[in-house]
């Protein structure tokens, strides 16, 4: 059995960090959020949590089973994964990113649809933690991802329960930085995830 690997935990929070982008969260989670109250608001950014929580952990979980009913490789996965990630990354950079409008009437609670999933929850925080587990070897680094995706869980709450402030500080300008470095950054990544799966390929081969 290999020790912890805290590169593991690392490469597993900045890659979930890049892609569910707390402080890409703010201005979104203020513009959803802007009607309620300051405990609402607060309750609002725990249940949104939660929910991405629960949506990753399920995958994480339940992953590879069912890619092995599927007949899916994980080098299949790992390139799906990163064209998705791919075109994620280039609505980053060009701020194509679509913000949903909160429901009408305000009878669905935005904390869970769409603000839990699918924007912090959605398909490549998913497909990447489940090609982290796939790659795991043995229960520490079991632990790893999953102290590293509980990281980002944090930081996701802490930035939308202080969104107020973060924007503040951040500013329009400043949370438009950030989101391009994270764009940059998240393409690295994608572009990484399809290399890796062609070699596989070819070496399987």
């Amino acid at each position: 059995m290999t020790g912890f690997d805290p590169q593991l935990l690392l490469s597993v929070f900045i890659t979930l960090f890049v892609i569910m982008d707390p402080p890409g969260t703010v201005p979104i989670f203020l513009a959803l959020t802007g009607a309620m109250t300051r405990a609402e608001r607060a309750r609002a950014a725990r249940q949104a949590v939660l929910v991405a929580f629960g949506v990753v952990v399920a995958f994480a979980v339940f992953g590879q089973q069912l890619l092995a009913f599927m007949h899916i490789s994980l080098p299949a996965l790992q390139a799906s994964g990163g064209l998705l990630l791919l075109v994620v990354a280039m609505e980053l950079l060009t701020g194509k990113a679509e913000e949903p409008a909160p429901a009408a009437g305000g009878s669905v609670n935005v904390a869970l649809v769409p603000l839990g999933t699918p924007l912090l929850a959605g398909p490549g925080a998913i497909v990447a933690t489940m090609v982290f587990v796939q790659q795991a070897d043995g229960p520490l680094d079991w632990v790893a991802i999953a102290v590293g995706v509980v990281g980002v869980h944090v930081c996701l709450w802490l930035a939308m329960r202080f969104a107020g402030l973060v924007h503040r500080v951040l500013g329009d300008s400043g949370t438009t930085l950030v989101t391009r470095i994270a764009g940059l950054l998240l393409a690295a990544i994608a572009v990484q995830l399809v290399a890796d799966a062609v070699i596989a390929f070819v070496e399987a081969a």
